[in-house]
């Protein structure tokens, strides 16, 4: 079986051979370079020293080349512009060394300047010549973006500020998407999951524009999420705008990448905190939802691509909401959070939504616990949301900086062992 039938069973809740694997295949679904780099050491794929791609630096997610895929049997593959967070393209690579010790290569366009406190600064589109857009603090692993946010007067908000991003994709982008689409579907046999903006709503990565030379409008974190209840008509139009032009832009990549996508990402914005969401089903219902369906309509209305939201936290009060959106997929199923029980979430779910995560914790059992502790978790997760397939297996989100390499190695061997449906049945 290819991965691309093991994958499409599983988004049809059906079972195949095993239970796929993603890593990767999304800015939500990979591994950060430094554990990336050990991996590929611990497999023995490179030589000391060899560097590794840092495809994403917002995260500093590293590259999954064919080779490591092969070595730990993922069925998945991402589609997306070649354009990073920060505005500049995966071009043109040079040499650069993390906080860690780890040789990379970063693109042409990842300039950066320490400052006096030895954080690194990065620039919107690699230009030094405009205020930096994102800070890695000294000793880190990741760059977070650097509050612009100017002086708003609520008399005079322009809609066009918020709204600058949002744009026709470029004749260039969409060649590139119909070239690489057309390499992936052809020379492997991945499943191949499209990730190319525009339809998040919301997503507070997003919305400081860490690609933007001089972001304008709503840009601080938290003015922002203050303003989805004191500019919330405001809010709605900037959404409404968005997905006017996120719907002509998916209706122009289809024209060029057709059904060669099996999986496409419409959302990444987080809804839940650790204890419970941070809005109401109502909110949801009148800000986001009217859009989110949208989008999720004309995918469905037009495509066989099935619609993945990626939300942390806990939303087992959204779930319903999210189905209802017409969304297809869950990602990262942060079973640690409250009230995410992977049994209750597949018992009531579990024939409405594919659940893509959900595999091992992030946030303690990969980085702090033993190998056993995580053999043991694979295992469970694997034999509750695996059952009668809608389940595609990855860590609950990006795999972090400082994860042992041995409870790496030991997730991937172990849902392997156990990911098979026939054994489990013969069992």
């Amino acid at each position: 079986m290819t991965s691309r039938e093991r994958v499409n069973l599983a988004l049809n809740h059906k079972e195949s051979d095993r239970v796929p694997v993603d890593l990767g295949g999304s800015p939500v679904s990979g591994m950060q370079v430094d554990t990336v780099y050990k991996l590929r050491q611990a497999l023995g794929l490179d030589a000391p020293g060899t560097p590794v791609k840092v495809v994403e630096p917002y995260q500093m997610l590293g590259e999954i080349r064919p080779d490591l895929m092969h070595a730990l049997g993922i069925d998945v593959v991402g589609l997306a512009k070649s354009s990073t967070m920060f505005g500049f393209k995966n071009e043109g690579w040079k040499p650069w060394t993390t906080f860690g010790g780890t040789p990379v290569l970063v693109a042409a366009g990842f300039n950066t300047d320490p400052d006096e406190n030895g954080d690194i600064l990065i620039y919107p589109e690699g230009d030094k010549s405009v205020p930096p857009s994102g800070r890695m603090p000294k000793g880190g692993y990741y760059f977070d973006s650097i509050p612009r946010q100017l002086p708003l007067d609520d008399d005079d908000l322009k809609l066009e500020d918020n709204i600058e991003e949002f744009s026709l994709i470029s004749d260039q982008d969409l060649a590139y998407l119909g070239r690489e689409s057309e390499r992936l579907w052809t020379e492997t046999d991945k499943a191949v999951l499209g990730n190319f903006g525009g339809t998040a709503f919301g997503d507070i990565a997003l919305v400081p524009g860490p690609w933007l030379k001089h972001p304008k409008g709503i840009r601080g974190v938290e003015e922002w999420y203050v303003s989805t209840m004191t500019r919330r008509d405001f809010v709605y139009k900037i959404f409404e705008y968005q997905c006017e032009i996120g719907i002509k832009n998916l209706e122009k990549i289809h024209n060029v990448v057709g059904e060669r996508v099996n999986v496409v990402m419409v959302s990444g914005t987080d809804f839940g905190h650790q204890n419970g969401p941070f809005i109401s089903p109502k909110t949801y219902r009148d800000l986001y939802q009217p859009f989110n369906k949208a989008v999720n309509d004309w995918v469905h209305k037009n495509t066989t691509w099935k619609t993945f939201i990626h939300s942390c936290g806990s939303v087992r009060t959204l779930l319903p909401e999210f189905i209802a959106a017409g969304f297809d997929i869950l990602n990262p199923v942060q079973c640690s959070a409250s009230c995410m029980a992977p049994e209750e979430l597949k018992r009531e779910f579990g024939d409405q939504v594919t659940f893509w995560g959900g595999g091992v914790d992030t946030q303690k059992t990969l980085p702090f616990g033993s190998v056993e502790d995580v053999r043991n978790e694979v295992r469970s997760r694997v034999k509750i949301f695996g059952k009668g397939g809608g389940f595609v297996f990855n860590s609950i989100h990006n795999v972090q900086a400082g994860v042992p390499v041995e409870n790496v190695l030991a997730m991937y061997e172990t849902v392997r062992e156990c990911g098979g449906y026939q054994l489990a049945k013969a069992s």
